[in-house]
């Protein structure tokens, strides 16, 4: 039976009080022993497992700047059995940036052991706008989509298409660590591997910008399979640095005259692309009821979303391509 659970809501601020303080003896106290134990975050790359957790605990909170304030803004613990969570709300300001509120939110979830409430997987994320948090919003694939618009005359000028995005995870990073003599013959590669991919399934490559690329197909089981041979090949590669690439695609009716290009088909892919994360694929509804016989293509289910510029939630899937 669950029932509410002051003993976690106790625990889980205790947990808190030594994230802000930086202790780091007592944050490794908190987390479980098993090679179980998950961190998640919201940032690119913010993923980790087991005892490695434990270890760098302590450094990855010394990474944070310094908290100013601290405000509870919700609260919540529950408990079944040998299992327990709680869900937080905090506001936090931080020395580096004192007048940004920044609100967290943090799922906690504990299973006991040796008679202990111990940590086994922690989930933060921030619900707040990249403008207020790093001072600059995330628009490449919408800087590709608007790019898209100016100049390009496709082969396709009526009847539905599917519009493909794809983006680099990271790129900015690794451009910056490897120097532009090395980058740029890897994205030369990795665009020419794309445009082919994409030729060889019956699309059209439209446009590349930065590390993001825009093709279009007048099957959307083209698209499909295109995209699946894409992070197939990425994966397959033993080629350094590994690429995590993000894809995106949409179906829609194709508009197209001097001043409107694909009409939201074009905008509704680069949107559902933002969302994606390294390794996925998302496609929206439309796309998947496109195929949604065909065996060949493994959906996850739909989840909802709000993509920005458009009202109502709008249905995402996640097309499955590791063997």
């Amino acid at each position: 039976m669950i029932k509410p659970s002051p003993e976690l809501l106790a625990v889980s601020r205790r947990w808190y009080k030594a994230v802000v303080v930086r202790t780091h003896s007592e944050l490794k106290n908190f987390l479980s022993s098993s090679d179980n134990l998950r961190f998640v975050g919201s940032a690119e790359g913010e993923s980790w497992s087991g005892q490695s957790v434990r270890r760098a605990i302590g450094a990855h909170f010394d990474e944070v700047p310094a908290v100013v304030e601290q405000k509870e803004l919700e609260a919540e613990a529950f408990e079944q059995g040998e299992t327990g969570w709680s869900c937080f709300s905090h506001m936090f300001r931080f020395a580096n940036r004192p007048e940004v509120a920044v609100q967290f939110r943090t799922t906690l979830i504990f299973a006991l052991e040796d008679g202990s409430w111990k940590i086994v997987q922690r989930h933060a994320s921030v619900p707040t706008s990249n403008m207020v948090v790093a001072g600059h919003e995330h628009s490449a694939i919408q800087n590709l989509a608007d790019a898209a618009q100016q100049g390009f005359s496709l082969n396709q000028r009526d009847g539905l298409a599917s519009v493909m995005f794809t983006d680099i995870v990271g790129s900015s990073t690794l451009a910056s660590a490897l120097g532009d003599r090395i980058w740029a013959p890897i994205m030369t590669a990795h665009f020419a591997m794309i445009r082919a991919c994409v030729e060889d399934h019956g699309g059209q490559f439209v446009k590349s910008l930065g590390d993001g690329t825009m093709s279009s197909f007048p099957s959307a089981r083209n698209a499909l399979t295109a995209a699946q041979y894409i992070q197939k090949s990425l994966a397959a590669s033993d080629a350094e640095p590994q690429l995590g690439l993000r894809i995106g695609l949409h179906t829609g009716d194709v508009v197209q005259s001097d001043d409107d290009f694909f009409g939201t088909v074009v905008n509704t892919a680069a949107r559902i692309t933002a969302m994606a994360s390294a390794g996925d694929i998302c496609v929206s509804d439309v796309t998947r009821m496109m195929v949604c016989s065909d065996d060949n293509f493994v959906f996850s289910q739909g989840e909802m979303v709000e993509l920005r510029g458009f009202e109502g939630a709008q249905i995402v899937h996640r097309l499955a391509w590791r063997s």
